[in-house]
């Protein structure tokens, strides 16, 4: 039985090569991603490794939650502290060290490689006895001695064009500065090699913008030969004063930062594995159906091997080693191909804003391990069930010259089933769009749903192959015989069709379903990001520990073109148990920036004491206009009485709550600082000159944005992007894997009919009736794949948009026509396509040989 599997596959080698190479796709991208995800580790924890080399023991200060408020934690750590480390016997030498946040500033005034700003590095550049900084080796220049001098890693350097002798504009936590870049030097700090910036400052400069004069956030130590580190960290932590500082081995600093590295930078891996996952989904359907047809085409032959004695056992197991062979041979032509993806990997995902680490293909047991048992598992689970129907053939089929059809005991349990899983599946969806809570649990739930109603068509498409398929019959009738032929042909076995075309359906429900909620998400977005909001420009703070000068409020509202421009101090509120969000505004000009509709009271009222509240916070707590809401805003910590001087309707400009400017902004995190300024220009619109100038007003400071409409809605909709990227990579997986489905099933079914063809021929058809006749047949097949998987995935759509509608107040379906007319012609086309080498071989066929072929 074993040779008998492998003469089949061996006899069938371009038909199974189709098969291989849906599952090859599956698991390249597996066995890829799992390549890249080892690889991009092990060059973290290289890089972390470089970066923390001859440091043994790193001590900084302990952070405790029930510390007194406004007490320094890098108070602790100071020259007196650095004096007694160095007399710790075992330590060879003592680095302190000032670090910080660094945001520089590119040409343009926008900040630099603003998408790491977790990586925007500022440190203090400390040089030994020999005048370097053996951290921050110098390659260019010289180190900075005062407080207008600066150095910065070559990357930044690259990035930002800088050269030596360039004024270079930076922020930490205030005013922008600009200071003069005197020296570029190297670093393998992992947080800049994966694509942050470095800024290095005097001693004296690093102390006084992160820590304090004489202060410094953390002290390296080297140990002397002899002293492993474990050892020198006990000797430390014993002088350590207790609960205000603590030592960290330079090994365990340098695993912290390469996994908190690792872990940021971990999303890239997602995509690739998602695509995996639906391309051996679909390709599964691919090798169930192709394993039926050559069972199906093989009936004959089966039977004949159970006449000799060939037991069922025996013929499943053929079957199943059959599967195996190839699952092995994709197996190892998918990690290969893996392999070139890993490689590829770091240059299509990373930019020169967001750098992916470099070193060599680490090559695991993981990926090898996942390669085989994705590939073998999912050929050999696929073509179970056509084993199992291969064994079921008795000996007399051995006698039968046609295929018998289905029994209507099988059709009747097919059908009762694939109804269960649609009722079950549209009933949840249903039922959970009512609920409009965008719940972690109703999205579970809701994509389990979507789950099961796929399911169910997949089950219910053979029966539903015959009422979708004869109407699209008309359309090919206009083709005349052979556009009947076709449609006959497309309804002769319709669990070949159903199976051929769900590989589309599923495809193409994923993607008209993406697109309609991505549709819905962006148009919901573009209402959202400017709803409520009456003025034309929005200068916010990027981080949310930042604060703006109140003098760049005043610069603004001196800027030419400015009608108006009100500062907003954005603090948390905390009432109910709960935390919410109010918005420090001044009641005279907030008319000017705010859309406010008001069902109850006004903003004139606003002052010290005085608020006025969203209509959810006052259908939350039970309020309204005049009543008193207990609560306590930002450091404060005791509750007090607010008396209620307005609800208006729910406006993201505003948030759940507006109060007095001053006493809001006097109880923010950074006292005195507003993190909004919203601007209403003379002539009512945006302009390049205008937002030059407001950039301008602010000083170029990096940590601040300037967004008029059109970039609020732009950055509301970013993550749109990526739901887009995703939806384009599932179509094109889709289409391939469909395409692989549709040449397989007709090459199959031209060999099957090879003798109908030569009648067909033998009565007048000529070979461009033939081809017709075939292409015809593929693309009513496509058509049928497609109406099925655009109404499970419109539906689908808007049963988990129902749920949107909960947390996106605006959100409201709205189809993407253009879209999905695009997803239907490519579906046509690649239909027609993928019939062009068997309509060939159809058509080149003898009618004299064909209708002699036994």
């Amino acid at each position: 039985m074993l040779r008998t599997a492998l003469r089949n596959v061996l006899a069938h080698k371009a038909r199974l090569a189709m098969t291989v190479l849906a599952v090859c796709l599956g698991v390249a991208f597996v066995s890829g991603t799992l390549v890249f995800a080892d690889s991009s580790a092990a060059a973290h924890r290289a890089a972390a490794s470089k970066s923390f080399a001859g440091i043994a023991v790193s001590v900084t200060p302990k952070h405790t939650p029930d510390a007194p408020p406004g007490e320094d934690p890098a108070g602790v750590l100071d020259d007196a502290l650095v004096r007694k480390l160095a007399g710790v016997p075992g330590v060879a030498s003592v680095r302190p060290t000032a670090d910080g946040s660094a945001t520089l500033s590119a040409s343009d005034g926008t900040p630099l490689r603003a998408g790491k700003a977790w990586a925007n590095l500022g440190a203090a550049h400390v040089p030994g006895t020999d005048g370097q900084d053996s951290r921050y080796p110098l390659v260019e220049g010289r180190a900075p001695r005062d407080g207008d001098e600066i150095a910065v890693d070559s990357g930044t350097a690259a990035a930002g064009r800088f050269r030596l002798g360039d004024p270079v504009a930076l922020a930490t936590d205030g005013p922008v500065m600009t200071k003069r870049l005197v020296g570029i030097v190297t670093t393998e700090d992992t947080r800049v090699t994966a694509g942050g910036t470095l800024a290095l400052f005097d001693r004296a400069t690093a102390q006084q913008l992160f820590a304090a004069p004489g202060r410094y956030t953390g002290i390296d130590l080297t140990a002397a030969p002899g002293t492993g580190q474990a050892e020198l960290s006990a000797r430390v932590t014993a002088v350590l004063p207790v609960g205000r500082a603590e030592a960290t081995t330079g090994a365990a600093q340098a695993a912290q930062q390469a996994l908190y590295v690792d872990t940021l930078t971990r999303g890239h891996t997602k995509l690739p594995l998602v695509f995996a996952g639906v391309s051996l989904f679909i390709g599964s359907f691919l090798i169930v159906n192709t394993f039926t047809m050559l069972v199906t085409r093989r009936t004959r032959e089966i039977a004949l091997l159970r006449a000799i004695g060939a037991s069922r056992r025996q013929v499943a197991g053929s079957v199943l080693a059959e599967a195996a062979l190839l699952g092995l041979v994709a197996s190892t032509a998918g990690f290969l191909l893996g392999l070139g993806i890993a490689a590829v990997l770091p240059g299509l995902l990373g930019t020169a804003q967001d750098a992916l680490p470099e070193g060599p293909l680490v090559i695991g047991p993981r990926p090898v391990v996942a390669a085989l048992g994705v590939g073998v598992g999912v050929t050999v689970l696929a073509a179970w069930l056509p084993s199992r129907r291969a064994a079921r053939v008795a000996p007399v089929e051995a006698m039968r010259s046609v295929q018998q059809p289905p029994s209507a005991a099988r059709s009747r349990i097919r059908a009762a089933a694939g109804l269960v899983l649609l009722v079950l599946g549209a009933g949840l969806l249903v039922s959970l769009s009512g609920a409009k809570d965008a719940s972690a649990q109703n999205l579970q739930d809701a994509m389990l749903a979507c789950g099961v109603l796929l399911v169910s068509l997949i089950v219910l498409a053979p029966l539903l192959a015959a009422p979708v398929i004869r109407p699209l019959g008309r359309l090919t009738g206009r083709f005349g015989a052979v556009g009947h032929l076709a449609r006959e042909n497309a309804l002769r076995d319709p669990r070949r069709t159903a199976a051929t075309a769900s590989t589309l359906m599923i495809s193409t429900a994923l993607v008209a379903g993406l697109a309609v909620v991505g549709n819905s998400t962006a148009q919901a977005l573009d209402r959202q990001a400017a709803a409520g909001l009456g003025a034309d420009y929005v200068i916010g703070t990027r981080t949310p520990t930042t604060g703006i000068d109140p003098a760049a409020v005043e610069r603004v509202a001196a800027t030419a073109g400015v009608r108006t421009a009100a500062a907003v101090a954005d603090v948390s509120l905390f009432v109910g148990g709960g935390v919410r969000q109010i918005a420090g505004v001044d009641p005279a000009a907030v008319g000017a920036v705010m859309k406010l509709d008001f069902v109850d009271g006004s903003a004139k009222e606003l002052g010290p004491g005085r608020i006025a509240v969203s209509s959810a916070l006052a259908r939350e707590q039970g309020i309204g206009a005049g009543d008193r809401l207990d609560a306590h805003i930002g450091r404060g910590r005791d509750p007090r009485p607010y008396t209620v001087v307005g609800v208006y309707r729910d406006n993201p400009v505003a948030g759940d709550a507006i109060g007095d400017l001053g006493e809001v902004r006097s109880a923010g995190f950074l006292p005195g600082s507003v993190q909004r300024i919203l601007v209403a220009t003379d002539d009512g619109g945006a302009s390049e000159a205008m937002g030059k100038r407001l950039r301008t007003a602010v000083g170029g400071n990096p940590l601040l944005k300037v967004q008029d409409r059109a970039a609020l809605v732009h950055e509301a909709a970013g993550s749109v992007g990526e739901l887009l990227t995703l939806m384009y990579g599932l179509l094109a997986i889709g289409i391939v894997i469909s395409a692989l489905g549709i040449v397989n099933t007709l090459a199959m079914s031209v060999s099957e009919r090879t003798r109908e063809i030569g009648v067909l021929r033998a009565v007048g058809m000529d070979r461009a009736g033939v081809r017709r006749m075939i292409r015809l047949e593929a693309v009513v097949v496509a058509a049928f794949g497609t109406l099925l998987g655009l109404a499970g995935g419109v539906f689908s759509a808007w049963a988990v948009g129902s749920l949107a509608n909960g947390a996106m107040a605006r959100y409201s379906l709205v189809l993407p026509w253009g879209t999905l007319l695009l997803v239907c012609l490519l579906s046509l086309v690649i239909g027609a396509a993928a019939a062009v080498v068997p309509a060939r071989r159809a058509a080149a066929l003898s009618p004299l040989r064909a209708v002699a072929e036994s």
